[in-house]
């Protein structure tokens, strides 16, 4: 039997949610390559706890983490197995996720299919990522909810709002955060820390790990500072250049700036 039958198999011999769905493909795009390692699996929301025993089966060299804010009965739910622990607490709530990662550590995999209220998805992920490991996968699932504004998300404003979607197509930015040629450039704490984000139907994916290459287009955020290191170094003529780059491009750069600001200021956008 194929790794990607046995994925679907257990999960339909338990019948998780995840199926119906369509995620448990895409899972298994991600995980076949690591279900025989000894992994920390983090799920937030454990609800009936088939995912949990899914992943258990899946990962058996594995300890897999469920947390869920209802108190949940793991005799009730069969989930009284050597390599599931469940505890109860707030996705979040930051004293309760700090010992978790006293418990643990480091997660190697983390799925959020809790609240998927906009306000706890984003926070998790704040509290959680720092402590995903190096090559780490961080799974938001059901982000249909970003899209209806009973869980706090926005329908009505899609590239705006402070829905979750938002913050991910955000994040992606930090892919590339070495190549934005602007000289007043604020660092976030995501720089450098992310190389992989993908997009599916209502499921999103952050691979954690270095991304610290250097860019060959802007030196510190400039443009115009590479091209006059670029041109100078190579001809000598750094007078030349200096005045071209060094002053007439700045003054362009912070022209269109300005523009931005008041495009912003006008179209109410912060």
């Amino acid at each position: 039997m194929s790794i990607e039958n046995n994925l679907r198999s257990i999960s339909e011999l338990y019948k998780t949610d995840k199926l119906e769905h369509g995620y448990i493909e895409i899972y298994d795009s991600y995980f076949k390559e690591l279900k025989d390692k000894e992994l920390k699996v983090l799920e937030i929301g454990i609800a009936d706890g088939k995912s949990l025993l899914t992943w258990s089966d899946y990962f058996k060299n594995s300890t897999i983490i469920g947390i869920d804010i209802h108190k949940i009965d793991i005799k009730e739910k069969k989930l009284d197995r050597k390599n599931i622990k469940v505890h109860q607490g707030s996705q979040s709530d930051e004293k309760f996720i700090k010992e978790m990662i006293n418990i643990y550590g480091e997660f190697d995999i983390i799925i959020d299919d809790g609240s998927h209220l906009s306000k706890d998805v984003k926070k998790s992920f704040h509290l959680l990522f720092p402590y995903l490991a190096k090559n780490g996968l961080y799974a938001v699932e059901d982000m249909q909810t970003s899209y209806n504004h009973f869980f706090g998300g926005n329908p009505f404003d899609l590239k705006y709002s402070n829905s979750h979607m938002n913050f991910f197509k955000h994040l992606t930015d930090r892919l590339n955060y070495q190549e934005i040629a602007n000289p007043f450039y604020i660092s976030n704490k995501y720089d450098s820390l992310i190389t992989n984000i993908s997009f599916y139907h209502n499921l999103v994916f952050v691979r954690k790990g270095t991304n610290n290459r250097l860019s060959k287009e802007v030196l510190n955020h400039s443009y115009e500072d590479m091209k006059f290191k670029e041109k100078s170094s190579r001809t000598g003529k750094s007078l030349k250049y200096y005045f071209k780059y060094k002053i007439l491009y700045n003054v362009y750069t912070y022209c269109f700036m300005i523009f931005n600001l008041i495009k912003r200021l006008l179209l109410l956008i912060f």
